[in-house]
């Protein structure tokens, strides 16, 4: 019998699973199951999710039409093969403009309560249409892409096709486009197949990793549950931070320099790393935890030093290595001319 197999299916009883299969002697089939993807991406009963929803929002989310200079469009900085990200530290806007934060990935998303950095947008509905507005990224007049798009005999079929009566509008934009964004998954990856039984899915490295994890580095406090995050809003400790953060959206203290915990699904594909792309590396980033960060103003209490071994250290950067999946593919659409 496969005991993975049989702890998952008696989640109510207590077992503490042997250490030849490399899993941590305390843990328990109840533990690793929270780690387990939902049976369902989560959507709004006002915008379910349809073949048609998907294709019409996959369309706007690669047209640069949706830009001021229809030049970017979202895929412009949420590139499928950049881990939909875009690989720089911080993103590049309307004009070529430098902005002070990193792209964040778009994996998973469809899990996450609030959107953006510092979580001001409370839906991937009102997200989507967030970056279009925004003078310093996507720059667009909406109502002057609204009339571009009803000028399009295959946009108006398409958005007839996927929200019947309900026109090409703010509203059904930001619906398609954000029932696009929950399709954007992560895929399993090494961790998820060892959770289901596959005991030869992890190497000894990266399950070692797993028990540091989980243990002296404490990184669990925050980045937990199947898509490794609290959704909460953390001041790490970065070096010559400045950017208010959450703060600015809720003038509670603790919140000053705070961001978003970020998911840690598909992690090898997103470097650089942290709101202002400051670490290039897995490496630099377990090493800026050890340290207990650098700026201990207003720091989060969770971020003290971990004094992990040079082995330990290792083994963290491959458990995580383990997060990552095959990349998602995608067909790229046939934009209306």
């Amino acid at each position: 019998m496969n005991i993975h197999n049989y702890f998952f299916k008696n989640l109510k009883f207590v077992a503490i699973l042997v250490a030849y299969f490399g899993i941590i002697a305390s843990a328990t089939a109840a533990d690793l199951g929270k780690y387990l993807r939902p049976g369902q991406v989560p959507q709004p009963a006002n915008n379910l999710s349809t073949t048609q929803r998907e294709e019409l929002g996959k369309m706007l989310f690669f047209d640069p039409r949706l830009s001021g200079s229809n030049w970017i469009s979202c895929g412009t900085c949420h590139n499928p093969a950049l881990g939909w990200s875009d690989g720089l530290p911080t993103a590049i806007g309307d004009g070529q403009k430098i902005l002070g934060r990193s792209t964040p990935t778009i994996i998973n998303t469809a899990y996450i309560p609030l959107q953006m950095w510092d979580g001001r947008f409370r839906s991937l509905e009102h997200q989507a249409i967030g970056p279009i507005e925004d003078a310093g990224e996507m720059n667009q007049n909406l109502d002057k892409a609204i009339g571009e798009l009803k000028a399009i005999q295959g946009y108006r079929d398409a958005f007839e096709a996927a929200y019947p009566g309900e026109g090409i509008s703010k509203k059904t934009i930001a619906k398609a486009i954000a029932s696009f964004e929950r399709t954007v998954v992560s895929t399993d990856a090494a961790f998820d197949r060892w959770i289901k039984g596959d005991t030869a899915a992890m190497t000894a490295a990266a399950l070692r990793g797993f028990k540091v994890f989980e243990g002296k580095g404490n990184c669990v406090k925050c980045h937990s549950e199947f898509n490794f995050t609290d959704n909460g809003f953390h001041n790490i400790g970065l070096k010559d931070a400045r950017d208010a953060g959450r703060y600015a959206i809720r003038k509670v203290k603790i919140l000053i320099g705070a961001f978003k915990t970020p998911t840690l699904r598909d992690i090898a594909l997103t470097a650089p790393y942290m709101h202002n792309g400051t670490y290039a590396t897995l490496e630099e980033v377990v090493a800026h935890y050890d340290r207990g960060g650098d700026e201990k103003e207003n720091r989060s209490p969770n971020i003290k030093p971990l004094n992990l071994a040079k082995g330990e250290k290792h083994d963290l950067v491959e458990f995580l290595k383990s997060l990552t999946g095959e990349a998602l593919q995608i067909t790229f659409p046939q934009l209306p001319q």
